[in-house]
């Protein structure tokens, strides 16, 4: 960890948390086991400052669905590089884009583009609030750093009462609570806001009820799809799940890698942004742009989520068979979905043991957060024997070590 410590104790005299990321900081990792820092990729493979090697389940929180450093990718970019990056007026690359994802996506019919997911859920907010004239959101999951969402979180430092009071919540595949939320002030609301699926499939329809919800109640309904989009399905999880909402917002895997965002929607709703202000200096960055394109030409002709669907199946079953032949299925489970599974542990056992098997796996060499994102990459035959090899030796060497019981939980996150 020479390297590693070298850099973090420089980095954190000039950059808050030493990262640009939360959820890439030392707060959410193991001192002195996980890496602080990374300076390469190839396939599912990153490399550490050390030089140390892991096999890569965060995937930069998601965005990587191929694998890094794509020659097809990486040809496209360089190819435009040659050309510009930003200009000062529009390319017709944002055109080409725009008429891919119209023809993908079911609730696009016109599209604008931004860098991150929180450019677009807020846009997508504001956009409700001009259709609709009203201030009030309903929200289920996670939609990003802006006040009008992370002010009912419990990093709302910083944000007025005033705005917090605007935002509800309310919890997903829970349909009656939703209603109530609704019932209460029926022309309050603008939009109800939600990621279609996150760590649980939704059950009883739940989808196609908000979706009937929404319409009773004049409020638009958004699918926020940073995460789901180019992962669950090439066109979405609302084409998965067969529930079309009024619009919806993509990044994270649109690229590969590269910065991109994008909201989309029906055009009589999207329109109102020739009146509302979004306007980003960057958001018709070519480079991007040319990726997405490449991005989505790829996991058309690869068969790409397909192929991580197969290989997410094999895995679930692969490894609640080494659970059961080491006896250890009484204390561990896999949960989630099949698209972003994860460890758990079984009612009544204490927390501590999967902290202790996440820092194990990483000891492993499998650098993992709290569930396991996949890519193209991790579908080589060889890869998933390498794969299968370290979470089997995870597994029992947290059986046999009673380290678990010395990990504390810290309220910023968890270290050894």
């Amino acid at each position: 960890m020479k390297n590693n410590k070298k850099l973090f104790k420089s980095a954190l005299k000039y950059i808050p948390l030493a990262s640009q990321t939360y959820s890439k900081s030392y707060k959410v990792h193991f001192k002195n086991i996980s890496p602080y820092f990374l300076k390469k990729g190839n396939g599912c493979y990153v490399w550490d400052e050390d030089n140390k090697k892991y096999i890569d389940f965060i995937c930069g929180l998601l965005p990587i669905i191929i694998g890094y450093n794509c020659k097809q990718i990486n040809k496209a970019i360089i190819k435009q590089l040659n050309k510009g990056i930003t200009f000062s007026l529009p390319t017709k690359i944002e055109t080409q884009l725009s008429k891919v994802l119209c023809k993908l996506i079911p609730s696009a019919e016109m599209v604008r583009f931004g860098k991150n997911g929180s450019d677009v859920t807020a846009a997508a907010i504001r956009l409700s609030r001009a259709y609709t004239k009203r201030n009030n959101v309903i929200f289920c999951g996670y939609h990003g750093w802006h006040d009008w969402y992370i002010g009912k979180t419990k990093m709302s430092i910083g944000v007025p009462e005033k705005i917090k009071k605007l935002t509800t919540s309310f919890k997903y595949n829970d349909i009656n609570q939703l209603e109530k939320i609704l019932k209460k002030n029926p022309k309050k609301y603008a939009a109800i806001i939600m990621e279609p699926v996150y760590d649980i499939e939704p059950k009883s329809n739940f989808l196609k009820k908000v979706r009937l919800l929404s319409k009773k109640y004049g409020c638009l309904l958004i699918f926020d799809e940073i995460v789901t989009g180019f992962r669950v399905h090439l066109k979405g999880a609302q084409h998965y799940y067969g529930v079309t909402p009024d619009v919806s917002c993509f990044g994270k895997a649109m690229a590969n890698g590269m910065p991109i965002s994008a909201i989309v929607g029906k055009k009589k709703i999207m329109k109102n942004f020739d009146k509302i202000f979004f306007s980003t200096t960057f958001g018709g960055e070519t480079l991007s742009m040319v990726a997405a394109l490449e991005t989505i030409k790829y996991l058309k002709s690869k068969k790409v989520i397909n192929s991580i669907k197969k290989f997410s199946k094999y895995l679930i079953n692969d490894i609640n068979n080494i659970l059961k032949n080491n006896k250890l299925d009484h204390i561990f489970i896999l949960k989630g979905v099949w698209w972003r599974p994860s460890f758990g542990v079984r009612k009544g056992i204490n927390k501590k043991y999967l902290i202790a098997l996440r820092r194990n796996l990483i000891i492993n060499k499998l650098l993992i957060g709290n569930s396991f994102n996949f890519c193209f990459a991790h579908t080589d035959k060889k890869i998933y024997k390498k794969i299968l090899f370290k979470i089997k030796n995870a597994l029992k060497e947290t059986k046999s070590n009673n380290n678990f019981e010395n990990l504390k939980i810290y309220k910023d996150g968890v270290r050894s």
